[in-house]
């Protein structure tokens, strides 16, 4: 994986390099093709990943699982529906904690599991806010036709600034307690600047984009691949793929009706969140117990 990581850094500032040959609309056009694609590909195999989970436990059919999978996810644009602005602030630190815990996977070996837990989810909150920072007047308007609020550039300012704290004074206090894994809090925090970089340097949705796709989803299917298959290749990448196709297929049929329905209006970014945000829910948790799993048999 930190081979992954090593390439990635190139491929990132490539991105960075190729987004002033094109116009904005270019970049979100090629970013959504990019979460569209792999993005959402790496939440496709869920309901495998919950049949694997649970191969060791009472037998439960695939159609219950989707049922249960189904109802999270109509429980979730409900939400989105009925308490828009909760139901966003629960999507952010949903997702902020999922890409903490992807980013550091395996400090429970030398840490308490419950500030591990706090840890990565300031991680996630940080880099969000980060992003968020850069983009202050995209974020602003999204979260405006989302939940008819409008959040003040100082809050941006404010919470970046509190949160940062935690998270540097958590990541000393790693640095100070535990000698074995300083080098990876040194190469994690450099990770850090190189998004912010990229944040900074590109639009909201290309930025994200970056990130979402590089690292984060390629390295949750490389794991996804791994637990599943027990070796990452090009064999199990290919089985990887046609088992979550159905979903991916159906996921991308139901952002298009979405965009068919709404593309002249400006719900369509609250509409396209919110349905990211209703898939995200289940996904996350899947993703927690594969991670305690896997990490429990090394």
């Amino acid at each position: 994986m930190y081979k992954y990581k090593h390439v990635v850094i190139l491929i990132s500032f490539f991105c960075l390099w190729i987004d002033s040959f094109f116009s904005e609309k270019i970049q979100i056009l090629i970013g959504f093709t990019l979460i569209f694609s792999l993005g959402i590909l790496h939440g496709a195999n869920d309901l495998k990943l919950i049949q694997r989970l649970n191969s060791e436990k009472k037998k439960v059919s695939y159609y219950k699982i989707m049922s249960y999978y189904i109802i999270v996810v109509l429980i979730g644009i409900v939400c989105f529906y009925k308490i828009p602005f909760i139901a966003l602030l629960l999507f952010i630190l949903v997702s902020a904690y999922h890409f903490g815990e992807q980013q550091w996977q395996n400090l429970e070996n030398y840490v308490n599991k419950y500030f591990v837990t706090l840890f990565q989810l300031t991680y996630g909150i940080t880099l969000l806010l980060i992003l968020f920072n850069f983009h202050q007047k995209e974020v602003q308007s999204i979260i405006f036709e989302i939940s008819s609020i409008t959040i003040s550039k100082s809050y941006f300012d404010l919470l970046l600034k509190g949160v940062g704290f935690l998270f540097i004074s958590m990541l000393l206090y790693l640095y100070i307690k535990i000698v074995e894994i300083r080098n990876l809090l040194l190469l994690e925090s450099f990770y850090l600047v190189v998004f912010s970089i990229i944040f900074i340097s590109s639009s909201l949705i290309w930025g994200f984009a970056i990130y979402f796709v590089l690292w984060h989803s390629v390295p949750s299917i490389i794991n996804q691949i791994e637990f599943l298959y027990s070796e990452f290749n090009f064999s199990n990448l290919k089985k990887y793929i046609k088992s979550g196709i159905v979903f991916w297929i159906a996921s991308l049929f139901g952002i298009a009706f979405l965009y068919l329905l709404f593309k002249d209006e400006k719900i369509f970014n609250a509409l396209f969140f919110s349905f990211l945000a209703a898939i995200t829910f289940p996904h996350v948790a899947v993703i927690f117990n594969m991670i305690r799993k896997f990490n429990n048999k090394q």
